[in-house]
């Protein structure tokens, strides 16, 4: 970086449905004409990034791109006057890293409305070790507690448990008291689930002789799917009376196959939860949580690996492929 420039993760589309993904100098210019500039110290990859980052249309609309739905670091600049010079803020979602440029740059420019101050209690690395996914696990935990879950209850199923959003919402819970079920398609990753806190850890195959039945024996009390698809309607199967399923997550498809069975004969609730366009006052009242009575710290250092952002593009590789585990923190100053 230099005053004039600034290092930036770029997506191009080199050939019909092809996509390069590579580290340059970019001018300060190039930054969109928002009013609140911000030195990134510090961002992170997610599912949603490795899909920008390999050209997918409906994340992304436009190439040249920046990826990166998280950012943290230090105000440069604020022309709405909202923010002072140097004052420590994160982003999280709205259009950052979509049709926006993103997080995994030394720069981003963004409207005012967009940035969090950072909350006491959380270091701008920290921020991003948890970022949107962290924002979105904290939601779906939120989700429950407030349909009345409770520890006495029974076990908490976590569907996706190694990823990103998984991973918290089993230390999450964890912390919170709760026996956490732990599902996962990476059983050699068990350890690292016991690490955060789980209860058990269940091979994501435990759910698939379900897929043919109406309805199935109760297994689990509540429950927070980060993954969609059929395995949702199959966990929907299997709660007891009172039970749901704070749901938040596509990776295994946008549709499942339904039935009324058990949202009428066992009551049970279906809890969306979304992190982009929440409201900024909301997600400012979690990340308080967050840094507060929900501080998972001993536990973010297991869900981390740091990353420089030269690094970015083969993680984000390996995200897209589904062999992420845990949180990529990228570190602008590796």
């Amino acid at each position: 970086m230099t005053d004039n420039t600034y290092r930036a993760m770029l997506v191009e589309e080199v050939a019909a449905g092809k996509y390069d993904q590579g580290i340059v100098d970019r001018p300060l210019s190039a930054l969109p004409a928002n009013p609140v500039v911000i030195d990134v110290s510090h961002s992170s990859l997610n599912y949603k990034d490795a899909l920008s980052a390999f050209g997918n249309r409906a994340v992304t609309r436009d190439y040249p791109h920046t990826p990166g739905i998280d950012a943290a670091g230090k105000v440069l600049r604020d022309d709405s006057g909202a923010f002072t010079k140097g004052a420590q803020v994160l982003v999280t979602g709205y259009d950052l890293g979509m049709n926006t440029a993103g997080g995994l740059a030394e720069r981003i420019a963004v409207p005012s409305d967009w940035v969090t101050p950072l909350p006491d209690g959380l270091s701008l690395r920290e921020a991003m070790i948890l970022g949107t996914a962290g924002l979105t696990a904290a939601l779906c935990v939120e989700k429950l507690l407030e349909s009345g879950a409770k520890p006495a209850d029974g076990e908490v199923l976590v569907t996706g448990a190694t990823g990103g959003v998984g991973s918290i919402a089993v230390a999450l819970l964890a912390k919170l008291g709760f026996r956490v079920a732990a599902v996962t398609g990476k059983l050699e990753s068990a350890e690292f689930l016991t690490g955060l806190g789980a209860w058990k850890v269940l091979d994501r195959e435990t759910l698939a002789p379900f897929a043919n039945k109406a309805i199935a024996k109760p297994l689990w009390a509540w429950a927070v799917d980060t993954v969609g698809g059929e395995t949702l309607f199959n966990v929907i199967k299997c709660l007891k009376y009172g039970g749901g399923v704070a749901a938040c997550g596509m990776a295994s498809g946008a549709q499942f196959q339904a039935n009324v069975f058990p949202f009428i004969l066992r009551g049970i609730s279906l809890l969306g939860v979304d992190s982009v366009e929440l409201p900024l006052s909301k997600k400012a009242e979690v990340w308080e949580k967050l840094a507060g009575d929900w501080y998972i710290g001993e536990q973010l250092e297991k869900i981390a690996e740091d990353i420089s952002l030269d690094q970015a593009p083969e993680f984000l590789a390996r995200l897209h492929r589904g062999h992420g585990i845990g949180r990529y923190v990228v570190d602008m100053t590796r």
